[in-house]
């Protein structure tokens, strides 16, 4: 009998890409998915390591699942926690069977069997073999001693095959790493340099995974191609992918590399979603943080896509409480939100990351007035959030179902953005015109175009 397998993700896209290449692994070795953690003979934790509420989730699920699995199963830690903590992660966590750190199964894989197929296989399906705790240390020590063969077992995660799409809509990552060296980001550190996929293997994900909509992820996105000399590759990318599929989505796009050209080859694609990174607005904050930009600057270019693109959406997210934000600080970036009226907006709590820039600094907010800044923040974009969808009452937008009665337009991202309730009737993958007829917090209501109503009105809605 097929041996079973639950996988948990945490974190961000890009963690639910590299669970979907470990599912095709683990496919490819013959075991199949369980009901649940309780009836899985291996239990998978795909970790997140960005800041610490994400890994004290990490931690909480890390422990129930060990409550849920049933006695004899394999509980293995992979992802970011597990790259980037190691042994210690080992140490503390005696219930875990094995942590497996990004590449670790390359490194302990027999010689010459340097497969994607084989190498995910020994890091995960693989801890059925004794003496786990051994299996860390050794695989650690390899790490160490041999960076270079720890960045080939990296690309090796990279461009493992993945099951096909089992939404309409699929994440693409297609990069690893990051060259940015931002003061509170530890992800360099983990997750090393960036990456870039070629183009080729890309589409022919693309094809493979069979999705209406590609989510386009990387830490850096816009700079995709760079690494390897190729600077305007992500044009070239979003064009050829849109070519292949109806919606084609970028997340994470660094301020300063939203060029016009950029812009336009968004617009391109019909799906006129800007995910920018923006971390604050204030000028002196951000180059503490060593980053680029300011609210002036960010003002300009949202007022221009807007200009040119009136339907577009914008989202952003802000770090609260980053070492020396003043109380003019704060109140720049309410006044930004205020001016700009950005669709979606997410609010996070600094994190003291080890080994950041911003871990030395001083001038620390306290942690009070960091929640206080935060319920303000959240308020005031909720606010925003909520009118600018309730203007959307009446418009005729194109929606696609993702599922049975949930839908999203070119507004909403999956997964993070609020959904378009249809008719349970209407098929899921579909893609059609609907009249919006409500707006309830972040989430729409959304009706067909009545069939023969009237010429103008004919329902578009495809299978």
């Amino acid at each position: 009998m097929a041996e079973r397998y639950w996988l948990e993700t945490l974190g961000c896209p890009k963690n639910q890409v590299d669970s979907d290449k470990l599912a095709g692994v683990l496919a490819a070795e013959g075991m199949i998915p369980a009901d649940g953690p309780g009836d899985a003979d291996l239990v998978v934790v795909n970790t997140c390591a960005f800041i610490e509420p994400a890994r004290r989730e990490s931690i909480d699920t890390i422990l129930a699942l060990d409550d849920e699995r049933r006695s004899g199963s394999r509980l293995v830690v992979t992802g970011c926690m597990a790259e980037r903590y190691g042994a210690d992660l080992a140490a503390a966590l005696p219930e875990v069977d094995l942590v497996a750190p990004f590449g670790a199964s390359l490194l302990g894989a027999p010689s010459g069997s340097g497969t994607a197929s084989s190498s995910g296989t020994a890091s995960v399906a693989g801890v059925a073999s004794a003496g786990a705790t051994d299996a860390v240390q050794v695989s650690l020590s390899a790490r160490r001693s041999n960076a270079r063969q720890r960045d080939r077992a990296r690309i090796d995660l990279l461009e493992l095959p993945r099951p096909a799409a089992t939404a309409p809509w699929a994440y693409l990552k297609v990069a690893e790493g990051c060259d940015r060296a931002c003061g509170f980001c530890a992800i360099p550190s983990f997750r090393g340099r960036q990456r870039s996929r070629s183009i080729e293997s890309i589409l022919a994900e693309v094809d493979a995974l069979g999705a209406r909509e590609i989510v386009l992820v990387a830490q850096d996105l816009a700079s995709y191609g760079r690494d390897e000399g190729r600077p305007g590759d992500i044009h070239r990318l979003v064009d050829l992918v849109a070519e292949r599929v109806d919606r084609v989505r970028l997340l994470y796009l660094y301020p300063s590399e939203l060029t016009d050209r950029l812009v336009d080859t968004i617009g391109r694609t019909g799906v006129v979603y800007f995910d920018l990174s923006l971390q604050h607005v204030s000028r002196p904050l951000l180059r503490r943080m060593k980053r680029w930009g300011d609210g002036s600057r960010f003002t300009e270019r949202i007022t221009a896509i807007r200009t040119e693109y009136p339907d577009a959406a914008l989202r952003s997210s802000f770090i609260v409480g980053y070492p020396g934000e003043t109380e003019e600080d704060h109140d720049a970036l309410l006044a930004f939100l205020e001016e700009n009226q950005l669709d979606w907006a997410g609010f996070f709590a600094y994190s003291a990351e080890e080994g950041t820039y911003a871990a030395g600094l001083d001038l620390v907010v306290p942690d009070g007035l960091v929640s206080e800044r935060m319920a303000e923040l959240a308020e005031l974009q909720d606010r925003i959030t909520h009118e600018r969808r309730r203007r959307l009452i009446g418009q005729r937008i194109d929606v696609m179902v993702d599922a049975p009665g949930q839908g999203r337009s070119h507004r909403e991202a999956p997964e993070i953005d609020g959904i378009i309730e249809v008719p349970l009737d209407v098929p899921v993958g579909s893609i059609g015109t609907y009249v919006v007829t409500g707006a309830g917090g972040p989430d729409l209501e959304a009706v067909p175009v009545r069939v023969g109503a009237d010429p103008a009105d004919l329902a578009t809605v495809t299978a």
